[in-house]
């Protein structure tokens, strides 16, 4: 059957400031959702949180960009915004950048990421959820996962998959893409997906079939608020065995953390921990950023699971390297690289300071 796949986001209220969300918020999720599955517009649906933002996994038949799933998330963000706000949590709902629902929340703030495919007889999927982080987190993952050998062996050894993916590239700013094929343009996309600021993996495609193996979401909130309102805190989908990396191939590259940009005030490098969901809180220093995995088997479109993927002692020595190396990067304070450069702190009191200060600068 051909299925769709939407894992939809938003922080619409901190528990306690930007550390979680509140159960009461998370059960009126689960409430909406229930609510239209029964009435038929979902297969089924799954709400999960990762630090202080709620997520919404739905499995329908209603395609991308559906403005009935879309309308579906938004007014659960919103009914969740209000719970919130009875709470008095930290920041109700401030994901939700726009005043009314128009059509498809891309670009009104919430995070997105969605796939349609028939589904296999046996279709695994792993959806990975991220906090205290921006949208080109998933740019090395996904790199490792589908292009590198020295990650995943099925690249060389599987005959289904050694004709390697091809890569859909998003440019946030300039809001453009390209596509470019592995291994043939390694090097060329590795100039661009280097620079995961500017830069996002937004899909992934098996070579040969041209069928969809991953997607990610690419909003970056400060562009579309033109301020600083908060982290974009990515989800990624990524499906996985037969032609498609195994499960252990696409949890590799986490074992050995990457320095993402987000953590306190968005403004700050910090390691990427994998943690199991009940440790997703983030709390030092408003972090040090998290990411979890839930791995799904998807049955008639029935979600069957998850498993929580991180939750795993193979993990613990990637969770102490994370630890130390926020050790490290908090010796630097204010200074950069743990404090983003200038250009992007554009969205902060940055111009701020400039602008009070520029009559004082004098010509050397």
């Amino acid at each position: 059957m051909d299925i769709t796949l939407s894992v939809i986001k938003a922080d619409v209220g901190g528990y306690v400031g930007h550390s979680s969300c509140h159960p009461d918020v998370i059960q009126k999720a689960r409430e909406s959702l229930e609510g239209a599955k029964e009435g038929g517009l979902l297969v089924d649906y799954h709400v999960t949180a990762c630090g202080d933002d709620v997520q919404l996994i739905m499995a329908h038949q209603k395609g991308e960009n559906s403005e009935q799933i879309h309308k579906l998330a938004w007014d659960t963000f919103v009914e969740c915004t209000n719970v919130a706000r009875s709470l008095k949590l930290h920041g109700a709902g401030q994901d939700l950048l726009a005043d009314a629902f128009s059509g498809n929340v891309k670009g009104m703030g919430p995070g997105v990421a969605e796939m349609q495919f028939t589904e296999r007889e046996a279709e695994t999927i792993v959806i990975f959820m991220a906090d205290k982080t921006a949208s080109g987190a998933w740019n090395l993952p996904l790199y490792k996962i589908f292009a590198d050998p020295f990650n995943t062996i099925g690249l060389v050894i599987a005959s289904n998959m050694h004709s390697g993916f091809t890569f859909e590239i998003h440019d946030l700013k300039e809001h453009q893409k390209i596509s470019l094929s592995s291994p043939e343009e390694i090097y060329d996309m590795l100039v661009f997906i280097g620079a995961p600021g500017r830069y996002a993996i937004k899909a992934v495609y098996h070579k040969d079939t041209g069928e969809i193996a991953a997607v990610s979401s690419t909003e970056k909130l400060s562009l579309i608020a033109g301020r600083y309102v908060g982290k974009d805190d990515p989800v990624c989908i990524v499906r996985s065995q037969g032609k498609f990396p195994a499960v252990g191939e696409i949890l590799e590259p986490f074992a050995s953390p990457h320095i993402v940009q987000g953590w306190m005030r968005g403004s700050h490098h910090g390691p990427l921990m994998p943690v199991a969901v009940r440790d997703s809180n983030p709390c030092r220093f408003d972090g040090p950023p998290r990411v979890i995995a839930a791995g799904f088997q998807l049955a008639n479109g029935k979600l069957v699971g998850p498993r929580d993927l991180f939750d795993d002692p193979a993990f613990d020595e990637a969770r102490h390297q994370a630890n130390t190396m926020a050790d490290f990067l908090r010796r630097m304070g204010p200074f950069e690289p743990h404090r983003l450069p200038l250009e992007e702190m554009e969205y902060t009191t940055m111009p701020e300071v400039a602008k009070k200060l520029a009559s004082r600068f004098q010509p050397i």
